[in-house]
Protein backbone atom coordinates (compact mmCIF):
# COMPACT_ATOMS: atom_id res chain seq x y z
CA UNK A 1 0.00 0.00 0.00
CA UNK A 2 1.25 3.35 -0.87
CA UNK A 3 2.17 5.94 2.10
CA UNK A 4 -1.28 7.91 3.40
CA UNK A 5 -1.34 11.46 2.60
CA UNK A 6 -3.62 13.58 4.68
CA UNK A 7 -6.92 15.57 2.94
CA UNK A 8 -5.39 18.84 0.78
CA UNK A 9 -7.24 21.67 0.30
CA UNK A 10 -7.41 23.34 -3.49
CA UNK A 11 -8.03 27.51 -3.10
CA UNK A 12 -7.47 30.53 -4.54
CA UNK A 13 -5.76 32.75 -2.14
CA UNK A 14 -7.00 35.77 -3.72
CA UNK A 15 -10.68 33.91 -3.21
CA UNK A 16 -9.98 32.63 0.02
CA UNK A 17 -8.07 34.66 2.71
CA UNK A 18 -7.07 37.50 0.15
CA UNK A 19 -3.21 36.89 0.43
CA UNK A 20 -0.87 33.81 0.71
CA UNK A 21 -0.15 35.21 4.31
CA UNK A 22 -4.28 35.24 4.77
CA UNK A 23 -4.46 31.84 3.38
CA UNK A 24 -1.87 30.42 5.73
CA UNK A 25 -3.98 32.21 8.31
CA UNK A 26 -7.06 30.33 7.87
CA UNK A 27 -5.25 27.02 7.81
CA UNK A 28 -3.46 27.46 11.10
CA UNK A 29 -6.55 29.66 12.46
CA UNK A 30 -10.40 28.74 12.03
CA UNK A 31 -9.12 25.48 9.59
CA UNK A 32 -6.10 24.33 12.12
CA UNK A 33 -5.89 20.73 12.09
CA UNK A 34 -7.93 20.25 8.81
CA UNK A 35 -5.78 19.88 6.10
CA UNK A 36 -1.97 18.38 5.49
CA UNK A 37 -1.40 20.00 2.51
CA UNK A 38 -2.53 22.70 -0.05
CA UNK A 39 -3.11 23.33 -3.77
CA UNK A 40 -1.99 26.85 -4.26
CA UNK A 41 -4.24 27.90 -7.47
CA UNK A 42 -2.02 30.07 -9.83
CA UNK A 43 -0.47 32.60 -7.41
CA UNK A 44 2.08 33.92 -10.55
CA UNK A 45 2.20 37.33 -12.50
CA UNK A 46 -0.69 37.92 -12.62
CA UNK A 47 -2.91 35.95 -10.75
CA UNK A 48 -6.21 37.26 -12.59
CA UNK A 49 -5.34 37.32 -16.70
CA UNK A 50 -7.42 35.78 -18.94
CA UNK A 51 -7.56 32.38 -17.44
CA UNK A 52 -7.84 33.80 -13.76
CA UNK A 53 -3.66 32.67 -13.33
CA UNK A 54 -3.25 30.18 -16.00
CA UNK A 55 -2.05 32.34 -18.37
CA UNK A 56 1.47 33.54 -16.50
CA UNK A 57 2.85 36.53 -18.33
CA UNK A 58 5.82 35.79 -15.70
CA UNK A 59 5.30 32.12 -14.24
CA UNK A 60 8.63 32.31 -12.18
CA UNK A 61 7.11 35.32 -10.23
CA UNK A 62 4.63 35.90 -7.42
CA UNK A 63 1.83 38.35 -7.87
CA UNK A 64 2.79 40.99 -5.66
CA UNK A 65 -0.70 41.58 -5.00
CA UNK A 66 -0.20 38.42 -3.24
CA UNK A 67 2.71 38.21 -1.47
CA UNK A 68 6.43 37.03 -2.27
CA UNK A 69 8.42 33.55 -2.62
CA UNK A 70 8.99 34.06 1.24
CA UNK A 71 5.66 34.03 1.84
CA UNK A 72 5.19 30.74 -0.32
CA UNK A 73 7.98 29.34 1.46
CA UNK A 74 6.22 29.83 4.99
CA UNK A 75 2.90 28.31 3.46
CA UNK A 76 5.44 25.57 2.37
CA UNK A 77 6.83 24.70 6.05
CA UNK A 78 3.74 24.16 7.65
CA UNK A 79 1.93 22.13 4.79
CA UNK A 80 2.65 19.84 2.05
CA UNK A 81 2.58 22.67 -1.05
CA UNK A 82 1.15 21.60 -4.95
CA UNK A 83 1.13 24.61 -7.21
CA UNK A 84 0.73 24.23 -11.38
CA UNK A 85 3.33 23.99 -14.16
CA UNK A 86 1.40 25.52 -16.59
CA UNK A 87 2.93 23.60 -19.21
CA UNK A 88 1.11 23.87 -22.58
CA UNK A 89 1.23 27.82 -22.88
CA UNK A 90 1.85 31.26 -21.60
CA UNK A 91 0.24 34.48 -21.38
CA UNK A 92 0.60 36.26 -24.91
CA UNK A 93 1.24 39.16 -23.43
CA UNK A 94 4.61 37.73 -21.74
CA UNK A 95 7.83 39.63 -22.46
CA UNK A 96 8.69 36.81 -24.89
CA UNK A 97 5.89 37.00 -26.82
CA UNK A 98 6.01 40.01 -27.02
CA UNK A 99 9.60 40.37 -28.05
CA UNK A 100 8.39 37.85 -30.93
CA UNK A 101 5.46 39.88 -32.13
CA UNK A 102 7.81 42.86 -32.65
CA UNK A 103 11.12 41.13 -34.38
CA UNK A 104 9.94 37.63 -35.39
CA UNK A 105 12.29 35.00 -36.30
CA UNK A 106 14.98 37.18 -34.81
CA UNK A 107 13.96 37.56 -31.46
CA UNK A 108 15.54 35.26 -29.34
CA UNK A 109 12.50 33.81 -28.00
CA UNK A 110 11.34 32.89 -31.20
CA UNK A 111 12.17 28.85 -30.92
CA UNK A 112 9.95 29.23 -27.87
CA UNK A 113 6.45 29.74 -29.36
CA UNK A 114 5.11 27.02 -31.68
CA UNK A 115 3.36 27.75 -35.02
CA UNK A 116 1.38 25.80 -37.56
CA UNK A 117 4.43 25.26 -39.80
CA UNK A 118 6.08 23.81 -37.09
CA UNK A 119 4.28 20.98 -37.28
CA UNK A 120 3.24 20.39 -40.64
CA UNK A 121 6.16 22.14 -42.55
CA UNK A 122 4.78 20.63 -45.48
CA UNK A 123 1.67 21.78 -44.64
CA UNK A 124 -1.73 19.84 -43.51
CA UNK A 125 -4.56 18.74 -45.38
CA UNK A 126 -8.27 18.42 -44.47
CA UNK A 127 -8.00 14.98 -42.43
CA UNK A 128 -5.17 15.95 -40.61
CA UNK A 129 -6.88 19.27 -39.40
CA UNK A 130 -9.94 17.83 -38.75
CA UNK A 131 -8.28 15.06 -36.30
CA UNK A 132 -6.54 17.48 -34.00
CA UNK A 133 -8.36 17.05 -30.54
CA UNK A 134 -9.26 20.13 -29.09
CA UNK A 135 -11.18 21.34 -25.93
CA UNK A 136 -13.27 24.12 -27.59
CA UNK A 137 -14.72 24.17 -31.05
CA UNK A 138 -12.60 25.26 -34.21
CA UNK A 139 -9.33 24.74 -34.67
CA UNK A 140 -6.43 25.46 -32.23
CA UNK A 141 -4.47 28.16 -34.49
CA UNK A 142 -4.50 32.24 -34.28
CA UNK A 143 -3.54 33.76 -37.38
CA UNK A 144 -0.54 36.74 -35.92
CA UNK A 145 1.88 39.16 -37.54
CA UNK A 146 5.18 38.29 -35.79
CA UNK A 147 7.75 40.61 -37.09
CA UNK A 148 5.82 41.59 -40.25
CA UNK A 149 4.81 38.02 -40.72
CA UNK A 150 1.37 36.78 -40.89
CA UNK A 151 1.60 33.60 -38.92
CA UNK A 152 -0.72 31.09 -37.89
CA UNK A 153 0.19 30.70 -34.11
CA UNK A 154 -0.92 27.55 -32.02
CA UNK A 155 -3.14 28.53 -29.43
CA UNK A 156 -4.76 25.28 -28.46
CA UNK A 157 -7.53 27.22 -25.34
CA UNK A 158 -7.18 30.86 -26.56
CA UNK A 159 -5.73 33.41 -28.50
CA UNK A 160 -4.59 35.16 -25.35
CA UNK A 161 -2.62 31.19 -24.54
CA UNK A 162 0.35 30.99 -26.56
CA UNK A 163 1.33 27.40 -26.81
CA UNK A 164 5.01 26.58 -25.84
CA UNK A 165 7.30 24.89 -28.39
CA UNK A 166 8.45 21.79 -26.29
CA UNK A 167 10.34 19.97 -28.85
CA UNK A 168 12.93 23.07 -29.34
CA UNK A 169 15.77 24.03 -26.26
CA UNK A 170 14.16 27.49 -25.96
CA UNK A 171 10.94 25.63 -24.63
CA UNK A 172 12.53 22.94 -22.65
CA UNK A 173 14.53 25.90 -21.14
CA UNK A 174 11.42 27.54 -20.04
CA UNK A 175 10.31 25.11 -18.30
CA UNK A 176 13.29 23.99 -16.59
CA UNK A 177 13.09 27.52 -15.24
CA UNK A 178 9.79 27.57 -14.04
CA UNK A 179 10.55 23.79 -12.17
CA UNK A 180 13.60 25.30 -10.60
CA UNK A 181 11.47 28.52 -9.24
CA UNK A 182 8.65 26.15 -8.43
CA UNK A 183 11.06 23.81 -6.22
CA UNK A 184 12.77 26.66 -4.98
CA UNK A 185 9.81 27.93 -2.93
CA UNK A 186 8.92 24.80 -1.35
CA UNK A 187 6.59 23.71 -3.86
CA UNK A 188 7.04 19.50 -3.23
CA UNK A 189 3.71 18.14 -5.26
CA UNK A 190 3.59 19.81 -9.29
CA UNK A 191 0.89 19.87 -11.23
CA UNK A 192 1.26 19.48 -14.43
CA UNK A 193 -1.81 21.47 -16.32
CA UNK A 194 -2.76 20.97 -19.70
CA UNK A 195 -0.37 18.37 -20.40
CA UNK A 196 -2.42 16.13 -22.77
CA UNK A 197 -1.84 18.73 -25.37
CA UNK A 198 1.97 19.88 -24.78
CA UNK A 199 2.95 17.30 -27.65
CA UNK A 200 1.91 18.58 -30.56
CA UNK A 201 2.92 15.46 -34.00
CA UNK A 202 1.87 15.62 -37.23
CA UNK A 203 -0.64 12.85 -38.58
CA UNK A 204 -2.47 12.61 -34.46
CA UNK A 205 -4.92 14.30 -32.54
CA UNK A 206 -1.87 15.73 -30.64
CA UNK A 207 -3.49 14.63 -27.74
CA UNK A 208 -1.99 12.17 -25.51
CA UNK A 209 0.10 10.34 -28.05
CA UNK A 210 2.57 8.03 -27.31
CA UNK A 211 5.10 10.85 -27.66
CA UNK A 212 3.27 12.83 -25.11
CA UNK A 213 3.56 9.90 -22.74
CA UNK A 214 7.34 9.92 -23.20
CA UNK A 215 7.25 13.84 -22.65
CA UNK A 216 5.75 13.23 -19.41
CA UNK A 217 7.91 10.32 -18.21
CA UNK A 218 10.61 12.80 -18.71
CA UNK A 219 9.23 16.04 -17.32
CA UNK A 220 8.16 14.19 -14.25
CA UNK A 221 12.07 12.39 -14.21
CA UNK A 222 13.24 16.13 -13.94
CA UNK A 223 10.47 17.18 -11.37
CA UNK A 224 11.59 13.99 -9.28
CA UNK A 225 15.00 14.74 -9.43
CA UNK A 226 14.37 18.19 -7.88
CA UNK A 227 12.21 16.82 -5.12
CA UNK A 228 8.69 16.74 -6.53
CA UNK A 229 5.98 14.36 -7.12
CA UNK A 230 4.07 14.83 -10.31
CA UNK A 231 0.35 14.81 -10.47
CA UNK A 232 -0.98 14.61 -14.67
CA UNK A 233 -4.33 16.67 -14.98
CA UNK A 234 -5.68 15.28 -18.03
CA UNK A 235 -9.46 14.98 -19.20
CA UNK A 236 -9.73 11.97 -21.41
CA UNK A 237 -11.07 8.50 -21.14
CA UNK A 238 -10.80 6.49 -18.16
CA UNK A 239 -8.57 4.16 -19.67
CA UNK A 240 -6.00 6.87 -20.57
CA UNK A 241 -6.07 7.30 -16.72
CA UNK A 242 -5.22 4.09 -16.07
CA UNK A 243 -2.25 3.78 -18.72
CA UNK A 244 -1.03 6.92 -17.26
CA UNK A 245 -1.41 6.35 -13.83
CA UNK A 246 1.38 4.05 -14.11
CA UNK A 247 4.38 6.38 -15.60
CA UNK A 248 3.69 8.89 -13.06
CA UNK A 249 3.24 9.84 -9.31
CA UNK A 250 -0.41 10.89 -9.30
CA UNK A 251 -2.96 11.13 -11.70
CA UNK A 252 -6.77 13.15 -10.64
CA UNK A 253 -9.70 10.54 -10.78
CA UNK A 254 -11.75 12.68 -12.48
CA UNK A 255 -14.32 9.69 -13.05
CA UNK A 256 -15.61 9.71 -9.59
CA UNK A 257 -17.52 13.18 -8.94
CA UNK A 258 -19.96 12.69 -11.85
CA UNK A 259 -19.83 9.11 -11.26
CA UNK A 260 -21.32 10.19 -7.94
CA UNK A 261 -23.48 12.39 -9.49
CA UNK A 262 -24.92 9.70 -11.63
CA UNK A 263 -24.93 6.85 -9.14
CA UNK A 264 -27.21 9.55 -6.58
CA UNK A 265 -29.28 10.85 -9.79
CA UNK A 266 -30.19 6.74 -10.47
CA UNK A 267 -30.06 5.03 -6.90
CA UNK A 268 -27.76 2.29 -8.60
CA UNK A 269 -24.26 1.83 -8.11
CA UNK A 270 -23.56 -0.50 -11.00
CA UNK A 271 -21.02 1.95 -13.01
CA UNK A 272 -19.64 2.87 -9.27
CA UNK A 273 -18.69 -0.20 -8.67
CA UNK A 274 -17.39 -1.25 -11.96
CA UNK A 275 -14.78 2.02 -11.59
CA UNK A 276 -13.72 1.26 -8.28
CA UNK A 277 -12.94 -2.51 -9.14
CA UNK A 278 -10.19 -0.87 -11.68
CA UNK A 279 -9.52 3.03 -10.85
CA UNK A 280 -5.76 3.88 -10.14
CA UNK A 281 -5.00 3.50 -6.25
CA UNK A 282 -2.18 6.29 -6.81
CA UNK A 283 -4.53 8.98 -7.61
CA UNK A 284 -6.11 12.54 -6.59
CA UNK A 285 -9.37 12.35 -5.41
CA UNK A 286 -11.56 15.07 -6.19
CA UNK A 287 -15.41 16.37 -6.22
CA UNK A 288 -15.02 19.96 -7.37
CA UNK A 289 -11.71 21.77 -8.90
CA UNK A 290 -11.29 25.38 -10.01
CA UNK A 291 -12.85 23.94 -13.02
CA UNK A 292 -16.08 22.62 -14.13
CA UNK A 293 -17.82 19.00 -13.54
CA UNK A 294 -16.35 16.88 -16.03
CA UNK A 295 -18.04 14.06 -18.27
CA UNK A 296 -15.58 13.04 -21.09
CA UNK A 297 -14.17 11.10 -18.11
CA UNK A 298 -17.11 8.89 -18.43
CA UNK A 299 -18.42 8.54 -21.32
CA UNK A 300 -16.72 6.96 -24.74
CA UNK A 301 -13.37 7.64 -26.20
CA UNK A 302 -13.89 10.96 -27.92
CA UNK A 303 -10.77 10.21 -30.27
CA UNK A 304 -10.70 6.81 -31.02
CA UNK A 305 -13.86 5.15 -31.53
CA UNK A 306 -15.66 2.11 -30.55
CA UNK A 307 -14.15 2.36 -27.07
CA UNK A 308 -17.11 2.75 -24.44
CA UNK A 309 -16.96 4.75 -21.49
CA UNK A 310 -17.85 3.89 -17.43
CA UNK A 311 -21.39 5.46 -18.72
CA UNK A 312 -23.02 5.21 -21.68
CA UNK A 313 -23.89 8.29 -24.35
CA UNK A 314 -27.68 8.40 -23.20
CA UNK A 315 -26.49 8.16 -19.43
CA UNK A 316 -24.09 11.15 -20.00
CA UNK A 317 -26.93 13.03 -21.80
CA UNK A 318 -28.98 12.30 -18.66
CA UNK A 319 -26.07 13.13 -15.87
CA UNK A 320 -25.70 16.46 -17.62
CA UNK A 321 -29.30 17.63 -17.64
CA UNK A 322 -29.53 16.48 -14.04
CA UNK A 323 -27.07 19.24 -13.30
CA UNK A 324 -29.24 21.54 -14.95
CA UNK A 325 -32.33 20.34 -13.26
CA UNK A 326 -30.94 20.36 -10.16
CA UNK A 327 -29.49 23.76 -9.92
CA UNK A 328 -32.29 25.22 -11.43
CA UNK A 329 -31.07 26.00 -14.43
CA UNK A 330 -28.03 28.11 -13.06
CA UNK A 331 -25.68 25.69 -14.51
CA UNK A 332 -26.57 25.93 -17.98
CA UNK A 333 -26.51 29.66 -17.98
CA UNK A 334 -22.49 28.75 -17.13
CA UNK A 335 -21.90 26.39 -19.37
CA UNK A 336 -21.11 26.07 -23.24
CA UNK A 337 -22.30 28.19 -25.39
CA UNK A 338 -23.87 29.95 -22.61
CA UNK A 339 -20.93 31.70 -21.04
CA UNK A 340 -16.96 32.48 -22.38
CA UNK A 341 -14.31 29.85 -21.69
CA UNK A 342 -15.98 26.81 -23.83
CA UNK A 343 -15.33 23.72 -23.25
CA UNK A 344 -16.99 20.84 -24.76
CA UNK A 345 -16.43 18.19 -21.50
CA UNK A 346 -17.65 20.10 -18.69
CA UNK A 347 -20.22 21.43 -16.43
CA UNK A 348 -19.99 24.50 -14.44
CA UNK A 349 -21.94 24.29 -11.23
CA UNK A 350 -21.00 23.98 -7.81
CA UNK A 351 -21.03 20.26 -6.91
CA UNK A 352 -23.42 21.63 -4.06
CA UNK A 353 -26.11 22.81 -6.42
CA UNK A 354 -25.48 19.82 -8.38
CA UNK A 355 -27.21 17.97 -6.01
CA UNK A 356 -29.83 20.60 -5.43
CA UNK A 357 -28.48 21.82 -2.26
CA UNK A 358 -29.33 18.46 -0.65
CA UNK A 359 -27.12 18.45 2.31
CA UNK A 360 -27.21 14.63 2.97
CA UNK A 361 -26.11 13.56 -0.32
CA UNK A 362 -23.86 15.90 -0.35
CA UNK A 363 -22.23 14.44 2.82
CA UNK A 364 -22.72 10.69 0.98
CA UNK A 365 -20.81 11.55 -1.74
CA UNK A 366 -18.14 13.77 0.73
CA UNK A 367 -17.84 10.12 2.45
CA UNK A 368 -17.14 7.93 -0.49
CA UNK A 369 -14.56 10.47 -1.78
CA UNK A 370 -12.77 10.20 1.50
CA UNK A 371 -12.97 6.37 1.47
CA UNK A 372 -11.33 5.86 -1.48
CA UNK A 373 -7.91 5.08 -2.19
CA UNK A 374 -5.80 8.35 -2.76
CA UNK A 375 -5.06 11.89 -1.61
CA UNK A 376 -8.06 13.61 -1.20
CA UNK A 377 -8.62 17.35 -2.44
CA UNK A 378 -11.15 19.80 -1.16
CA UNK A 379 -11.71 22.76 -2.97
CA UNK A 380 -12.71 25.96 -1.02
CA UNK A 381 -16.13 26.42 -2.20
CA UNK A 382 -16.99 22.71 -1.65
CA UNK A 383 -15.45 22.67 1.67
CA UNK A 384 -17.59 25.25 2.42
CA UNK A 385 -20.66 23.72 0.09
CA UNK A 386 -20.93 26.89 -1.64
CA UNK A 387 -23.73 27.96 -3.67
CA UNK A 388 -23.32 29.00 -7.52
CA UNK A 389 -22.28 32.70 -7.42
CA UNK A 390 -24.31 34.33 -10.32
CA UNK A 391 -23.95 37.91 -9.65
CA UNK A 392 -19.92 36.49 -10.67
CA UNK A 393 -21.50 35.07 -13.53
CA UNK A 394 -23.02 37.84 -14.70
CA UNK A 395 -20.12 40.41 -13.94
CA UNK A 396 -18.02 38.24 -15.76
CA UNK A 397 -19.78 36.50 -18.42
CA UNK A 398 -16.96 33.30 -17.68
CA UNK A 399 -18.69 29.96 -17.01
CA UNK A 400 -16.19 28.91 -14.25
CA UNK A 401 -16.84 31.88 -11.96
CA UNK A 402 -20.35 30.41 -10.96
CA UNK A 403 -18.04 28.43 -9.08
CA UNK A 404 -15.43 30.78 -8.09
CA UNK A 405 -16.65 32.63 -5.23
CA UNK A 406 -14.95 35.32 -3.65
CA UNK A 407 -15.22 34.54 0.13
CA UNK A 408 -14.72 37.33 2.77
CA UNK A 409 -13.69 36.34 6.32
CA UNK A 410 -16.62 36.54 8.25
CA UNK A 411 -18.54 34.62 5.00
CA UNK A 412 -16.07 31.99 5.77
CA UNK A 413 -16.24 31.88 9.53
CA UNK A 414 -20.56 31.78 9.13
CA UNK A 415 -20.01 29.14 6.77
CA UNK A 416 -17.82 26.83 9.10
CA UNK A 417 -20.87 26.89 11.86
CA UNK A 418 -23.35 25.74 9.25
CA UNK A 419 -24.28 21.86 10.35
CA UNK A 420 -23.55 20.29 7.13
CA UNK A 421 -20.22 22.20 6.73
CA UNK A 422 -19.51 20.92 10.58
CA UNK A 423 -20.25 17.55 9.49
CA UNK A 424 -17.90 17.52 6.02
CA UNK A 425 -15.00 18.95 9.02
CA UNK A 426 -15.65 15.67 10.89
CA UNK A 427 -15.48 13.11 8.44
CA UNK A 428 -12.24 15.18 6.88
CA UNK A 429 -10.57 14.54 10.48
CA UNK A 430 -11.24 11.22 10.78
CA UNK A 431 -9.48 10.32 7.26
CA UNK A 432 -6.99 12.20 8.45
CA UNK A 433 -6.47 10.53 11.90
CA UNK A 434 -8.14 7.26 12.04
CA UNK A 435 -4.99 4.35 11.22
CA UNK A 436 -7.02 2.17 9.59
CA UNK A 437 -6.54 4.21 6.09
CA UNK A 438 -3.09 3.02 6.37
CA UNK A 439 -3.90 -0.31 5.63
CA UNK A 440 -6.33 -2.28 3.24
CA UNK A 441 -9.52 -1.40 1.20
CA UNK A 442 -12.02 -3.43 -0.16
CA UNK A 443 -15.05 -2.41 -2.29
CA UNK A 444 -18.21 -4.06 -1.97
CA UNK A 445 -22.00 -3.98 -2.46
CA UNK A 446 -24.93 -4.01 -4.62
CA UNK A 447 -28.28 -2.35 -5.96
CA UNK A 448 -27.72 0.95 -3.97
CA UNK A 449 -25.90 -0.20 -1.09
CA UNK A 450 -22.04 0.37 -1.56
CA UNK A 451 -19.46 -0.64 1.16
CA UNK A 452 -16.31 0.26 1.34
CA UNK A 453 -13.47 -0.79 4.49
CA UNK A 454 -9.92 0.04 5.45
CA UNK A 455 -8.30 -2.23 7.83
CA UNK A 456 -5.07 -2.19 9.62
CA UNK A 457 -4.35 -4.81 11.95
CA UNK A 458 -7.12 -4.04 15.16
CA UNK A 459 -8.13 -0.85 12.90
CA UNK A 460 -11.09 -1.08 11.15
CA UNK A 461 -12.95 2.11 8.95
CA UNK A 462 -15.96 1.39 7.14
CA UNK A 463 -18.46 3.32 5.14
CA UNK A 464 -21.84 1.59 4.28
CA UNK A 465 -23.78 4.04 2.02
CA UNK A 466 -27.40 3.75 0.51
CA UNK A 467 -27.33 5.83 -2.50
CA UNK A 468 -31.52 5.35 -3.12
CA UNK A 469 -32.07 6.92 0.42
CA UNK A 470 -29.22 8.97 0.40
CA UNK A 471 -28.36 7.12 4.21
CA UNK A 472 -24.76 6.71 4.99
CA UNK A 473 -22.90 5.17 8.13
CA UNK A 474 -19.61 5.19 9.09
CA UNK A 475 -18.22 2.67 11.52
CA UNK A 476 -14.46 3.06 13.08
CA UNK A 477 -12.94 0.94 15.45
CA UNK A 478 -11.42 1.68 17.47
CA UNK A 479 -12.78 4.94 17.08
CA UNK A 480 -9.34 7.90 17.30
CA UNK A 481 -12.01 10.16 19.06
CA UNK A 482 -15.41 9.10 17.97
CA UNK A 483 -17.37 10.46 15.30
Amino acid sequence: MEERRGVQLIAYADRFGGSVRGLLDLLDGPLAGVFDGVHLLPFFTPFDGADAGFDPVDHTAVDPRLGSWADVRALARRYTLMADLIVNHVSADSAEFRDVLARGDVSEHAGMFLTMSDVYPDGADEDELAGIYRPRPGLPFTPMTLGGRRRLVWTTFTSQQIDLNLAHPAGQAYLDGVLAALTDGGVSMVRLDAVGYAVKTAGTSSFMTPRTFDFIGDLTARARERGAEVLVEIHSHFERQVAIAARVDRVYDFALPPLLLHTLYTGDIAALRRWLDVRPANAVTVLDTHDGIGVVDVGPDQIEEGRPGLLAPEQVDALVEGIHTRSGGQSRQATGWAASNVDVYQVNCTYYDALGGDDDAYLLARAVQLFVPGVPQIYYVGLLAGRNDMGLLARTGVGRDINRHHYTREEIERDLDRPVVRRLLELVRLRNAHPAFDGDFRAAGEGSVVVLTWEAGEHRASLEADVATRTFRVDATPAPGGR
